[in-house]
């Protein structure tokens, strides 16, 4: 890790309910490493989520990962003893700028869609099947529509599985919340 920043930024609405908890986000060079970096961190069980920052702290990628402030060190030590670099840490303290947030959801009556990033993913809500998956730009779309498209939630592959490329992630964050919506506990 190379700078701390020294930006104040607010948290997210989903978010104000620990807003006791002061939050930090570790910005990363590549979609790869964001995606390495939580892998590790929510394995090991920090509470960390993935979101977008706002155009003025961003560095390299276009994902972050937010962390709490009180566990940088540990959470800092544990990604270098894994060969894991951020680039920076931002410090999330003051109501100066809003995060962005990546996921956006659209009910269309009989259809729900999830709207991650650039990639949507839209399910019949009756019958909880996946009717269409668009978005992104990366090679791997059309294979991962392919094998999820007709696929009721329960039984449709994860793009986790089958790739790295920021689009299969945020249709994977998609799928998990279509299925936090859709599906019961």
């Amino acid at each position: 890790m190379t700078e701390i920043l020294p930006f104040s930024l607010s948290l997210d609405k989903e978010d104000k309910k620990d807003s006791g908890v002061e939050k930090g986000f570790l910005l990363f060079e590549n979609t790869s490493e964001v995606i390495r970096a939580e892998e590790l961190l929510k394995k090991e069980g920090f509470p960390v989520k993935v979101k977008a920052p706002p155009p003025e702290v961003r560095q390299g990628c276009d994902m972050v990962i937010e962390i709490p402030l009180m566990l940088k060190l540990e959470i800092l030590r544990f990604l270098e003893e894994h060969r894991v670099s951020p680039l920076s840490l931002v410090p999330v303290k003051d109501p100066l700028l809003e995060p962005v947030d990546m996921c956006r959801v659209k009910d269309f009556g009989d259809y729900l869609m999830i709207h991650v990033a650039n990639m949507k993913i839209t399910v019949d809500k009756k019958t909880k099947v996946i009717v269409n998956i668009s978005g992104g730009g990366c090679p791997d779309v059309p294979f991962l529509a392919s094998i999820m498209l007709g696929k009721p939630l329960d039984q449709a592959p994860e793009p986790r599985a089958f790739g790295h490329t920021l689009c299969g992630y945020t249709l994977q964050l998609a799928l998990e919340e279509a299925k936090k919506r859709c599906l019961p506990l």
